[in-house]
Parts: structure tokens; C-alpha cells; sequence
């Protein structure tokens, strides 16, 4: 089957991209990450990828739009329901690119990682291939987890420490308020 993989990083691309392969799918990568903030860390992502894509001559689409006036207009006042709403402009839009370029299916590498919401994922993945008129190719990739994180340093590449967006760099960054150095007064 012909499937396009939208990826949000290289690191995770790893391990889908040789199942996938392995399967005997011809795969192509698709770029679409509003949600990373801030922009140094949305082109350091998108530079790792490119890196990545050469090492296993992997074609990637690539959606260069930095529109996170888009991605912050979804979530403002929302919240709580970020997570599903960054899935769900990711995904439709890969869904689009998807149909748009004749592949049978989508995918995305939003099911390798085990901090993401799977079943929203595969729910919001579904609808979007239904209202796109493609088929989402459903795997599990978190079973290979920690082969791709091993695979993903063995081969160099940068490494996030938060899933992109500016609440969870937040939540990454931020220290609960009951670890806060006391020697310091609260301002």
C-alpha cells in the first residue's frame, strides 16, 4: 500500500518507518506541526527530520507553514481539550495531503509515542480519513518504543524533551509550586 506518515519529529519516525516498510508499504512523509513552539524549536524538528529522511532516503511533503496563530486560536479558552484539537488539524490535514496525492492511506507517528492520547488519535485519525474520503491505516507503533528511541540516538538525532506545543513546554519547564526554591521570594 502506498501510506503517507505525517510525522511531528524524526525521533519517532524511526520505528514506524521500518514497520512499515518491513510490511512491504511504500511510505512518504508528510510535515505538519503548527503546534510546536517556539519557532527555533519547530525549524529544529523540521531541520532533524530532513536529517533523518536522508539517512534512509525517506521522501518527505513538507508543510513549512509556521501557523501557530492558527493553532492558538483552536485551543484559547480550550484548554484542557488541546491535545484533540492539535490531533484533529494535524491529522485532517494529513488526511488531506493524503488524498490530494493519490497514496491509499495515512498514518502518523502520534501513535508511536506513549505520552500521547491513543485512542483520541485513532478516533480523530478515523473521522478525518472518513471526512477526507481516505482510509487511516491503523497500527500500534508504542510496541517499539524504546527500540526507536535506542535506534534514534544511535543515530544522532535531536531529541525533544516535550511533545511541541507552549502548554507543554509549560508543563515540562514549569516547577510545581511546592519545588519552588524558597530561598527565593515568590513574586
Amino acid at each position: 500500500m502506498k501510506i503517507l506518515l505525517h510525522i511531528c519529529c524524526g525521533p519517532c519516525a524511526v520505528y514506524p518507518v521500518e514497520v512499515l516498510r518491513q510490511a512491504g508499504h511504500e511510505v512518504e512523509g508528510f510535515f505538519y506541526n503548527p503546534n510546536i513552539h517556539p519557532y527555533q524549536e519547530f525549524r529544529r524538528r523540521m531541520d532533524t527530520l530532513e536529517e533523518y529522511a536522508g539517512m534512509v532516503d525517506l521522501p518527505v511533503r513538507w508543510d513549512q507553514s509556521y501557523d501557530l496563530e492558527e493553532f492558538l486560536r483552536q485551543v484559547v479558552y480550550r484548554e484542557e481539550q488541546r491535545c484533540g484539537l492539535c490531533y484533529r488539524m494535524r491529522l485532517q490535514r494529513a488526511a488531506r495531503a493524503a488524498r490530494e496525492g493519490g497514496f491509499e492511506a495515512f498514518t502518523s507517528t502520534l501513535l508511536y509515542s506513549r505520552h500521547q492520547q491513543h485512542e483520541l488519535i485513532c478516533r480523530t485519525a478515523a473521522a478525518a480519513g472518513a471526512e477526507m474520503g481516505i482510509t487511516f491505516h491503523y497500527e500500534d507503533f508504542r510496541r517499539g518504543w524504546q527500540e526507536g528511541v535506542a535506534k534514534s540516538k544511535e543515530l544522532g538525532l535531536y531529541r525533544q524533551p516535550y511533545c511541541g506545543c507552549i502548554f507543554s513546554e509549560r508543563d515540562r519547564y514549569a516547577r510545581p509550586a511546592g519545588r519552588r526554591n524558597k530561598a527565593r521570594p515568590e513574586s
